[in-house]
């Protein structure tokens, strides 16, 4: 595809597209074809003008850019397929139409057409208005919308018919941004909690075949174990499964699904597995289902959100009360009309949503995915974390260092078997297990019957009739019962402590201990001592491992509180204690195991890299590139909560300042409208604008990513 670069600079460069219109559809394509390129940092498309703006690493990285540029076209299918089936700019661009239209609109009317015209204009759109009002009434309530019909009937009566066009543009508004923020918020994250299941076992006449989801037909038949997301639409054929629909359908308590049943995207295999027929691919609808279920949801207000919905409510009969006192004592319609042409509900209304919305936008920049605004405010009341330790904690990559074999068994077929067991569960663990086999060229063909995983012990199958477990201390030793050769007993003594085992037994007997290097990841102790700072009281480790390993990362990451060798309820259950305790706690995990406390915390928190239902299942998704993100995150809704007391606080103050002034005759009601009107488009502004400031960020040179770097705090750190 031909273009050109018109500007570039070290790390980014802005290329124009030569073609003469680029549509939504061609935008997507060109932005998703450069953000699949590992070597692309990120990248924004301007469809108006045909410009997309790239960053990238280093020159290297440009040179390939240009390359990836001239191989591209718009119309190839493998790069329609990297689109998804929503990306939100659409709605955008109809939001943004239709306030330019609503702009120009009232622009063409005040100074194009004549007067009298302006009058009739003015009249037959404020009928609506009126009408509300008169229905409002009828139901017996004083609400936003008589105040809102008081004051453009007050300001027609009065023959100032430019104040009552003003107040219905100003309303008109409003009820348009309040809906873009609305719907986006709803697409946002009906996008968030689309399936980001990516690979899925389908079963085939020899063994099963891992798959892109992406590369599913109607008719192929797909294997669903426990804790696996259910992927796509389809029918039970084979197994009996317990599947959690809360996703989809709202329901709390598991349904059984035997052959003949119906499953549906987005639902979670809780235990059991079967096999499902695909009745419906990938993007056929699931987003749709999604937005039906959220659309009405109060999920997306916080409580201050819903606050200041209410006073803007409670507000209106004070107003109209105060309108009917200042004209019996003053007997002067300017006076009284004070009241009504101060509507506090326009900047309630208007300015709460749109900070909340603006704050959710700002952390997707940071790579942090909010499901709503009431999980911003929990994360900014916290008193209480609760950290999973691996792939949280310690990185999200770790690497098996070594083998140590049993019983006379060969290395390489003892990870051979443990990467064909672990392959069907991913976890940062069982991932590092699986890459280890693949480094060493070792292919691990289905050589296993059904594989069961056991939550928090780990999995159990059959090889020649004869049982292969693989797991933790625990489940090998203690439930399973295995045994090792006492001549042996030495070397598995032996084993260092600074590595998480993974024990691979075969027919009761141990075969192998895998060592897993699983280090603290750099940035964690400035973590946890920035959130020290921002007044979390309490941060929390629950882990699976021995007593041991915890307490070595527990102190040398100052941490608060540690549990060792916990199953997934032991979580959940502190977490309700605290919450008895009255204080509101997030929890951040990325495994199966971690799900029931994500389910349980104020705010859930997932790790991108982690377990698809952890994601699913979790309020708040992060990257796993750094654990500043969570830091980060907390600074931003504790700004937003300030941000939003103070709007909430200078929205009273002023307009209550504009009826006392109005009411004492000393502004005139076309002006007091004209003050409100004003004040409402600036704090609405002001509430779109970057809580976090310029010190919390750093544009690394290595990298060219936007990263949070806290300097100040990493020096306390060290």
């Amino acid at each position: 595809m031909k273009c050109r670069i018109i500007h570039e600079s070290r790390h980014s460069m802005r290329v124009r597209m030569e073609i003469f219109r680029m549509t939504l559809d061609r935008a997507e394509a060109l932005e998703y074809y450069l953000r699949s390129k590992d070597y692309v940092v990120d990248v924004k498309v301007y469809d108006r003008t045909g410009d997309a703006v790239i960053t990238f690493g280093d020159r290297e990285a440009r040179s390939r850019i240009v390359e990836a540029l001239a191989q591209f076209w718009w119309d190839d299918p493998k790069i329609k397929a990297l689109v998804p089936e929503h990306t939100g700019r659409a709605l955008s661009r109809e939001y943004e139409d239709r306030i330019w239209l609503l702009i120009l609109g009232r622009v063409f009317r005040k100074f194009c057409l004549p007067v009298p015209i302006q009058i009739i204009w003015t009249v037959v759109s404020g009928i609506s208005y009126i009408l509300k009002g008169l229905k409002c009434l009828a139901k017996g309530k004083i609400e936003v919308p008589v105040l809102d019909a008081a004051a453009v009937t007050a300001s027609m009566l009065r023959n100032d018919f430019s104040t009552a066009g003003s107040i219905m543009f100003l309303l008109n508004l409003e009820d348009l941004l309040e809906e873009w923020t609305h719907r986006k918020s709803v697409d946002d994250l009906a996008r968030s909690i689309t399936l980001k299941t990516d690979k899925v076992w389908v079963k085939t006449d020899g063994p099963d075949v891992l798959t892109d989801v992406k590369s599913i037909h109607a008719g192929d038949r797909i294997i669903i174990r426990t804790s696996n997301v259910i992927p796509l639409d389809g029918n039970v054929v084979e197994g009996t499964a317990m599947v959690n629909q809360a996703a989809m359908t709202g329901e709390s308590i598991s349904v059984e699904k035997r052959p003949g049943s119906v499953v549906y995207a987005g639902t979670v295999v809780e235990t059991g597995e079967c096999v499902v027929e695909v009745t419906k691919v990938a993007g056929s609808g699931r987003y749709d289902q999604i937005v039906r279920m959220i659309e009405d949801s109060e999920k997306l207000k916080s409580a201050t959100e819903t606050k200041a919905y209410h006073m803007a409510d409670r507000l209106v009969p004070w107003s109209l009360a105060g309108t009917v006192i200042t004209w019996l004592l003053t007997h002067s319609a300017n006076r009284s009309l004070s009241f009504l042409m101060v509507d506090f509900s326009c900047a309630l209304k208007l300015a709460m949503p749109l900070s909340v919305l603006s704050a959710m936008n700002e952390a997707s920049q940071l790579n942090i995915t909010v499901k709503g605004g009431k999980f911003l405010e929990a994360i900014a009341e916290a008193d209480t974390i609760v950290f999973d330790k691996t792939g949280t904690l310690t990185g999200s990559h770790p690497e098996v260092v070594q083998i140590v074999p049993f019983d006379g068994t060969d290395m390489s077929e003892d990870l051979r078997l443990a990467a064909c067991l672990e392959e069907h569960f991913p976890h940062s663990v069982a991932n590092a297990v699986v890459e280890a086999a693949k480094k060493r060229g070792l292919e691990h063909r289905e050589i296993h019957t059904k594989v069961q995983y056991l939550v928090a012990h780990g999995i159990a199958s059959t090889i020649n009739d004869r049982k292969i477990i693989i797991g933790s201390y625990h489940f090998v030793f203690e439930d399973e019962h295995c045994t090792v050769n006492p001549e042996e007993k030495d070397r598995l003594d032996a084993i260092p402590d600074e590595y998480t085992h993974l024990y691979l037994a075969y027919d009761g007997k141990l075969k192998a201990v895998l060592c897993i290097f699983d280090p603290i990841r750099e940035e964690t102790p400035a973590v946890i001592d920035w959130l020290h700072e921002l007044g979390v009281s309490k941060i929390c480790m629950m882990t699976g491992d021995s007593q041991r390993t915890a307490g070595a990362v527990a102190r040398q990451l100052k941490l608060d509180r540690y549990y060792a060798e916990v199953l997934p309820e032991d979580k959940a259950s502190f977490i309700r204690r605290e919450q008895e305790a009255g204080r509101r706690v997030i929890m951040l995990g990325d495994g199966i195991n971690d799900t029931p406390a994500l389910s349980e915390a104020d705010a859930g928190i997932a790790v991108s890299s982690g377990a698809a239902i952890a994601r699913e299942v979790a309020d708040i998704t992060i990257s796993a590139d750094s654990l500043y993100s969570i830091a980060a995150l907390r600074e931003l809704s504790m700004k937003l909560m300030l941000r939003i007391n103070i709007n909430y606080g200078v929205i009273i103050g002023f307009n209550g300042s504009l009826i006392a002034l109005g009411a004492f005759g000393l502004l005139m009601p076309a002006t007091s409208a004209l003050l409100h009107n004003i004040s409402t488009i600036v704090i609405g502004l002001h509430g779109t604008t970057r809580l976090l400031n310029d010190e919390d960020y750093r544009q690394t040179e290595q990298t060219g990513k936007l990263q949070i770097l806290p300097e100040k705090r990493t020096e306390t750190a060290d």
